[in-house]
């Protein structure tokens, strides 16, 4: 019965990577009736590893998953395999929130809490060759793979707001960063000396192509043909969040404050939205949230989306007894 989609639940998650499994895995051991639908797209596929997060360091992220899935499952949750492709209020019968949830393939479910963990999308600099080596050898996050490129020659491009930002940090792994500004202008005043003291060299010009020999990145090609020399690639994407099917909901993401990217803002620390009964958790609303911090919101949410369903039903039942 776990696999199979029923008419309702106290909770539907849409998203099962760490915070939608993770929030899930507190609903169902609360008693809640709850649900994972996954469109089985995790961010962090393309990774050999997960790494940062304290007793699983280095697992593979499909691993982690599957092992996430089992457990929610060993307390009564389901999780199905979908894409959810709509969101519309749909208020219960005893007058409490509610939601009903559209599949792709034409299932619906009903729902009285929604929690919303789809992630985001990388959108990364139209370089040739870059989006094949992504998560591999062209990487974003020093926490996440700085260890595994560490003492190498590593590249820097200015593909966004916090590229100086990156091309600083990585620093702190190797002594051979370069900075290539591509289509962003050159840095100079503050950022320049900042660069200039740790050591990171600045190339102008845009990047033609991404060099690789023997599926291994060796370097990349600037638009006058020169090629340097490169073991690893850091790139800053734009991350926006994915939240098409919230339209219905009046609920989109905005602009982030960094300008890093589109991100649904919360109402309060605990994973709440402006649309009451919706409520988010991961790299949804927090743009650069690892597995960890993403399990640990979810959890969060899964905690505080039961206590709300709990002063529900005794309102409710308050106002029943009340009845004439």
């Amino acid at each position: 019965m776990t696999d199979k989609l029923l008419d309702g639940y106290d909770v539907v998650v849409v998203g099962g990577g760490a915070a939608g499994l993770n929030g899930a895995l507190m609903l169902a051991r609360a008693r809640r009736s709850v649900v994972v639908v996954d469109a089985g797209e995790p961010r962090n596929a393309p990774a050999e590893g997960v790494h940062g997060l304290l007793g699983h360091d280095g697992r593979p992220p499909r691993e982690l998953l599957a092992t996430g899935r089992e457990e929610v499952r060993r307390y009564g949750g389901h999780v199905v395999d979908g894409r959810v492709e709509a969101a519309t209020p749909a208020p219960g019968e005893d007058g409490g929130l509610g939601f009903a949830v559209t599949l792709d393939d034409g299932r619906s479910v009903r729902a009285r809490r929604l929690l919303v963990t789809t992630g985001l999308v990388d959108e990364l600099p139209a370089v040739p060759g870059l989006r094949e080596r992504w998560g591999r050898d062209v990487i974003h996050c020093p926490y996440c793979h700085g260890w595994e490129v560490r003492e190498r020659a590593i590249g820097v491009v200015a593909s966004g707001p916090m590229s100086v930002h990156q091309a600083l940090l990585f620093t702190q792994w190797s002594d051979d960063v370069t900075l290539f500004t591509h289509l962003a202008p050159v840095p100079d005043g503050e950022e320049a000396a900042q660069l200039a003291v740790r050591g990171v060299r600045i190339v102008e010009g845009p990047l033609a192509e991404v060099v690789v020999e023997d599926d291994v990145l060796t370097g990349v090609r600037l638009g006058d043909g020169t090629v340097v020399a490169l073991e690893a690639l850091v790139v800053a994407p734009r991350m926006v969040a994915r939240t098409d099917f919230l339209a219905g909901l009046g609920l989109k993401a905005v602009e982030h404050p960094t300008g890093v990217g589109e991100h649904v803002p919360t109402a309060d620390p605990v994973g709440r939205t402006g649309v009451p009964g919706v409520w988010v958790a991961g790299n949804v609303t927090d743009l650069s949230a690892q597995v960890g911090a993403s399990a640990a919101a979810g959890a969060t949410a899964g905690a505080q989306l039961n206590m709300e369903l709990l002063v529900e039903e005794t309102q409710l039942a308050l106002a029943a007894r009340a009845r004439p």
